[in-house]
Parts: structure tokens; C-alpha cells; sequence
């Protein structure tokens, strides 16, 4: 690991009032680019807490659990090996409160600190924690922005104002020009269009034998003891620990990003829609997990992918492709979260209210791309965003699921799942519940989408073009009935044109029996009303 700046000089230590800074699990910036400028190590302390309160608030998957956990055991371990004090509190300390508020308290009470500082938390309710306890204790609070994103709330909100609508293709090539990524000495983008997404679609029919093999991180001590932490103290949680795989340092994120450089980025473009039978990782670079760690930063991340297109290692299509979920949606995204303030975790703007069906906890399902996806994420935590948005994601939005129960699942059940970025994609995108600030349409789509981009329709015994009765995919089912319930809705939006022009086209007794076949389904799955 090359060596991490010095943290701030110790000038006149007895006049620098103490403060106790709280370091969350998804602030772990091994360059400690908040502290260099602003910590003093004779005066202050770190305190960070692992609470049980974060594992259950929604149910988290137990890897995402271990995976927060280990990290956090081992850059307590840097910090100290850097001459930081930490206070650190372990999930099985006889004396946690086992949550975050209730740890600060205690903490307080030991250091008797000047102040409370911390790094602006990746949730609203940590935020909000913050503000309120240190009010309470009669303390000052520094928030300190996130040096890891390209972008602060201000900034973006700077952009964002007087526009009607949030468009993130806007966005991002702002985000292009600002950082001079993949844009020519004139000033225009590279190859000549900002977006290569049409060239982004294509259905994996390769060699699987030729699929890259992941990376392997060997469980050290560290994560071989929380592995057994979390089964002993939290082995009611939903999920596998079986084949714990994930970077929990910066070494192992590290390797994750030049593996993925080297072995994965030249098709990434091509194939990252698709989906594949037995192959969760395709493709895809699995760096959101040390990305929203911070164990990586997204400036190195970029750099890297720009200079394999430079080098003629990957292909613009992919890298451009790349560039844009890092810069482009992530910044976005988050913007977002900040911009729309606390409420937006409560909008419901289709006013769907079903129960998530049980299947979403089991993967027993007869649906194979259901089956198949879900099965992923309570095997590894992990799917990749086609699945999350096209199969697990429309297929809640088209069946009626309330958005906050299927926003909790992706927030527990995701390891590379902070609310800033899973509330967003998932009430905002996937389920269209904020009433269009982050997509202008539902993404809904039949079951012919799911058999175009992959081949799980092959092993399925329903039929994706069918609509009724026994043998009709749900997919296609719910897609009908969804335009059905929200026609109304969607009537002035030109991207739904063409969907409710077939829609229009079907005679009376069809819709009825699609409304009805509907219910049928919704029963079958346990989806009562709430």
C-alpha cells in the first residue's frame, strides 16, 4: 500500500480543543484526505462502532454485514499503526448499546470531547442522528463533505437549479467537460458522441469457459473471526456466508480494480445487459463494493479505464460505458438523494401498497429469471444491474409491491448497499415511486425483454408471450396489467406512447381477463394488500 499522507502537525497541543471523530463503515479512505487537513492525533480520537442496530433496522444480508464488519476492523487496524487513537467497539463488547446514537453517547461520556466531527454519512438517518444527539449532549458538530465524490450536494444542487427536469445524460457530460474525461483538445467528446449505450445490448452467446474468473481474497484473521462473529451473533440474518469473497482492504481493492482492467473492461460494454444461467459475474467490474467502502477512489478508477482505451486495451464503447456509471450516474444519484431531502424514502407516487412476496427472501420460485436472480443475491449479496433493474426490480413495480418494501430489500440485501445510493436507483428508477425525478418512464418490460438479453427463459416453464392462464410468463401478466392500472398516468408521456398504443389496440374482455389472471398471480404469491 503506498503511504498515506501525514495527518495535520500537532501545533500547541494544549490549546487544541479535543474532538471525538465518528467514522462510519463506509468512510474508510485509506488516504485519509479529511483527517491530513484537519485531525490532530495528540488531542483527538476516533470512534467507530459496530451495532447490531445496522445489520437489523432493514435485515442485512450476512455478507454485506461481514463485509462492513471486516472493513472496519482493518482500518481501525491502519488507523492505529498510524498513531491515531481509536476507540473502536465490537459487536460482541459486553457493554455496547448496539446503536450508533447510543455508542456516541458512551463515547462522550469517556473522552468528554470539545466537539463531534464526522465525514457527511451516506444516509439520512445517520445524518440526522448526528445532528440530533449532538444537540442533545449540548456539543458542537463539524460535517465535513465527502472528498471521495466528484460532486457536493451544493454543487449539484447549483446545477440542478431552474431546470424541469433532472436529466442524468445532462449531467454526466457536464461531469465530461469538468473533468476533461474522454473529451478531445476542441472540446468534443471522444469518437464523437457522448453515449454508446445502442452498442451496449448485445446477448452473450461466447465461450462461458472463457468468462474471466474472479479474483480471490483469502479470509485473513481478521475476517475469519467476523465470519464466526456474524454466524454466532447474527446467524438469523437472511442470506449466505458460504464463499465470502469480498476486498475489505485497500491491497484487495486494489487487485479487484486491476483485474478488472486487465480482464473484464474490453467486453463490459458489450455484455453488460446481459444475462446468463450460473454466471453472476460476467463482465461486470464488482467495484461498487470498494468504491462505496472508499477504499477506492472513483478519480483512480477513471484514470485507469481511460488510459486501457489509450492504450487500445478496451474499446471506447466499453470505457465510455464505464465512465459514465462512475462519474455520470453514481455523482447523480447521489445528488439526487441529498437534493430531495429526508421525505423522498416516503413517496409512493403509483400508490402501489402489495406486500414483497416471500420469494424475494427464499428464491423459491418456478420463474427461472427470478429464481436465478434472487438466488444470486441470498447466495453472494451481489446481482448485477440488469437483474436488479429488469428482473427483481420490474417485476415488484409491475406487480404492485409497496417501493419502501422493495427499497428495504436492496438496502439489506446488496453488499455494496449505502442509502444514499440504493434509495434512488430503487424508489427512483426501478420503481418509479418518485413520480419521474430520476427516470422520465417505468422501466417496465415484458417477459420477451428477459428472453431478448439472456437465457432464462429457456429453462422456464412459462411462456414470455403469453398473458393468461397457466402457462402465461408473470412478467408479461404484470406488464399488461401495469399499463392498465396506470394508463391515466402515463397518457402524456411520449416515451409510454408506444406501449399504450398497443395497449389500445387489445378488445375490452382481453383486459379484463389480464386484470383478472393478475390477481390470481398476486394471490398465488402471498402479495396481500397492506
Amino acid at each position: 500500500m503506498a503511504s498515506a499522507p501525514d495527518l495535520a502537525p500537532d501545533l500547541e497541543p494544549a490549546r487544541r480543543p479535543g474532538t471525538l471523530w465518528f467514522v462510519l463503515g463506509d468512510q474508510l479512505d485509506p488516504e485519509f484526505a479529511v483527517f491530513r487537513r484537519h485531525f490532530r492525533k495528540s488531542r483527538d480520537v476516533v470512534l467507530m462502532a459496530e451495532v447490531v442496530e445496522e445489520s437489523r433496522h432493514v435485515a442485512s444480508h450476512k455478507q454485506r454485514t461481514a463485509l462492513f464488519l471486516s472493513a472496519m476492523r482493518h482500518f481501525a487496524e491502519l488507523l492505529r499503526a498510524r498513531g491515531v487513537t481509536v476507540r473502536y467497539v465490537a459487536l460482541d463488547d459486553p457493554d455496547n448499546t448496539q446503536s450508533l446514537d447510543g455508542e456516541l453517547r458512551r463515547a462522550v461520556a469517556a473522552v468528554a470531547p470539545r466537539r463531534i466531527a464526522a465525514i457527511r454519512a451516506g444516509e439520512w438517518r445517520v445524518h440526522r442522528m448526528l445532528e440530533l444527539t449532538s444537540h442533545d449532549l449540548r456539543l458542537p458538530l463539524v460535517v465535513h463533505e465527502d472528498p471521495h465524490f466528484l460532486t457536493t450536494p451544493d454543487e449539484f444542487n447549483a446545477w440542478a437549479a431552474g431546470r424541469k427536469e433532472l436529466v442524468m445524460e445532462h449531467f454526466y457530460r457536464a461531469m465530461r467537460r469538468q473533468l476533461d474525461v474522454l473529451i478531445t483538445p476542441e472540446g468534443k467528446p471522444e469518437g464523437g458522441a457522448w453515449n454508446y449505450d445502442a452498442s451496449n445490448r448485445k446477448k452473450f452467446k461466447g465461450d462461458r469457459s472463457a468468462l474471466p474468473a474472479r479474483v480471490q481474497h483469502a479470509p485473513d484473521r481478521i475476517t475469519t473471526e467476523v465470519l464466526q462473529l456474524v454466524t454466532d451473533r447474527l446467524g438469523d440474518l437472511p442470506g449466505s456466508l458460504e464463499g465470502f469473497n469480498w476486498p475489505v482492504t485497500r491491497e484487495q481493492a486494489l487487485a479487484e480494480l486491476h483485474d478488472f482492467v486487465q480482464h473484464r473492461l474490453a467486453h463490459f460494454g458489450d455484455y453488460q445487459d446481459a444475462m446468463v444461467t450460473g454466471e453472476p459475474w460476467m463482465y461486470h467490474s464488482l467495484l461498487s463494493v470498494p468504491l462505496n467502502l472508499k477504499l477506492l477512489d472513483p478519480r483512480e478508477v477513471v484514470r485507469l479505464a481511460v488510459e486501457a482505451y489509450r492504450r487500445g486495451v478496451a474499446p471506447l464503447n466499453a470505457v465510455e460505458g464505464f465512465v459514465r456509471q462512475v462519474i455520470g450516474w453514481r455523482e447523480f444519484i447521489r445528488g439526487v438523494y441529498w437534493r430531495e431531502g429526508m421525505d423522498y424514502a416516503q413517496r409512493n407516487a403509483l400508490e402501489q401498497r402489495r406486500t414483497l412476496p416471500t420469494l424475494y427472501w427464499t428464491g423459491e420460485t418456478e420463474m427461472q429469471c427470478l429464481r436465478e436472480s434472487v438466488g444470486d443475491v441470498l447466495q453472494r449479496g451481489y446481482g448485477h444491474h440488469i437483474q436488479r433493474l429488469m428482473v427483481t426490480g420490474n417485476f415488484a413495480m409491475m406487480a404492485g409491491v409497496h417501493p419502501r418494501a422493495i427499497s428495504d430489500w436492496y438496502l439489506g440485501m446488496y453488499v455494496d448497499a449505502v442509502d444514499w445510493v440504493t434509495l434512488p436507483n430503487t424508489l427512483g428508477m426501478s420503481q418509479h415511486a418518485d413520480g419521474g425525478v430520476v427516470g422520465t418512464k417505468p422501466y417496465a418490460a415484458s417477459g420477451r425483454y428477459i428472453e431478448k438479453m439472456g437465457d432464462y427463459c429457456a429453462g422456464c416453464r412459462y411462456e414470455p408471450g403469453v398473458r393468461t392462464g397457466e402457462t402465461a410468463c408473470p412478467f408479461t401478466t404484470f406488464y399488461w396489467d401495469f399499463l392498465i392500472r396506470h394508463r391515466p398516468r402515463f397518457a402524456t408521456n411520449r416515451r409510454m406512447a408506444l406501449p399504450l398504443t398497443h395497449l389500445e389496440r387489445m378488445d375490452a374482455v382481453e383486459k379484463r381477463e389480464i386484470v383478472e389472471w393478475a390477481e390470481v398471480v398476486r394471490d398465488r404469491l402471498g402479495m396481500a394488500p397492506e
